[in-house]
């Protein structure tokens, strides 16, 4: 029988706990609605609530019926769907098995939340509403510019009435680099800021939190997409569906599948902004 002690709600938080840890799009995303999703193919319905209107008031007047409000009708598919499947051999010495099996797992979570990361990343550059620069015409990021850029991206988010409190950037390691040449980014050299450090936050500048990553979407080292905004702008939801210890039929081993199922949606495009940014 494969792994005698195995507890598949231990596995599972275990699983859940490393995404969590890995993601850095993926924790710049709502995620309201991920209990709802059970199974590939679901279908979760976002709905917003329209304007309503303001009327001048005479006294003595009677005021107008009640405006109907309108209503608009988003769809979030969970339409992405990655597995894992790796096994450790019986000839390993049973007392680093699970050590073993911890190692492995935690490597599998960290893959699919790369998988997942990126998936997101690429999403909420094709839904910015607001740009600067574009691939006809990206701008040439460098020492002298780059604060300058990341005041571009917030005067955007400003123009398209984003709440400032929340606001965040990711930018690759290059653009970071470029911001620690001036003294106007705060890096980060907390106490605070080096526990969060493993999720990408590396400080402080015109008025963004800024995180790092390597999964800014990019074209050959170039055109990169540098997405600055709020947790409005994307929902996200992922469940893992189905997590399983099994002896393959013709080894002599131990194996652990997992099947993790996601969706994202851009459901406010106008909480985004984006800078299409090339290296000098």
């Amino acid at each position: 029988m494969a792994f005698t002690n195995f507890i598949p709600k231990v596995w599972s938080a275990r699983l859940l706990e490393h995404l969590d840890k890995a993601h850095v799009y993926g924790a710049l995303v709502n995620r309201d609605y991920e209990g709802e999703i059970k199974q590939y193919g679901d279908t979760v319905h976002i709905n917003q609530i329209g304007a309503v209107t303001i009327k001048d008031y005479t006294r003595n007047t009677d005021i107008d019926a009640p405006e109907a409000l309108s209503n608009t009708d988003q769809t979030l598919v969970i339409d992405q769907a990655k597995y894992f499947n790796f096994q450790i051999d019986d000839i390993d010495k049973a007392q680093i098995k699970p050590e073993l099996m911890n190692a492995a797992t935690q490597r599998a979570a960290y893959a699919l939340a790369d998988t997942s990361d990126q998936y997101i990343a690429g999403l909420m550059a094709a839904g910015a509403l607001g740009t600067v620069g574009s691939d006809a015409s990206p701008i040439t990021v460098t020492a002298q510019n780059a604060y300058e850029q990341l005041v571009a991206l917030k005067v955007k988010l400003d123009e398209q009435n984003v709440p400032k409190i929340g606001r965040w950037v990711v930018v690759p390691a290059w653009y970071h680099g470029l911001l620690l040449l001036d003294s106007r980014f705060v890096a980060n050299g907390t106490d605070k800021g080096v526990d969060v450090l493993q999720n990408g936050f590396v400080g402080r500048a015109a008025g963004f939190d800024i995180y790092m990553s390597n999964n800014v979407p990019n074209t050959s080292d170039a055109k990169y997409k540098v997405i600055g905004g709020t947790n409005f702008g994307c929902s996200f939801a992922e469940q893992i569906v189905e997590l399983k210890a099994y002896t393959p039929e013709k080894r002599f081993a131990d194996a652990l599948k997992g099947l993790n199922v996601y969706g994202a949606k851009v459901v406010e495009g106008n909480a985004l902004a984006c800078l299409t940014a090339n290296h000098a």
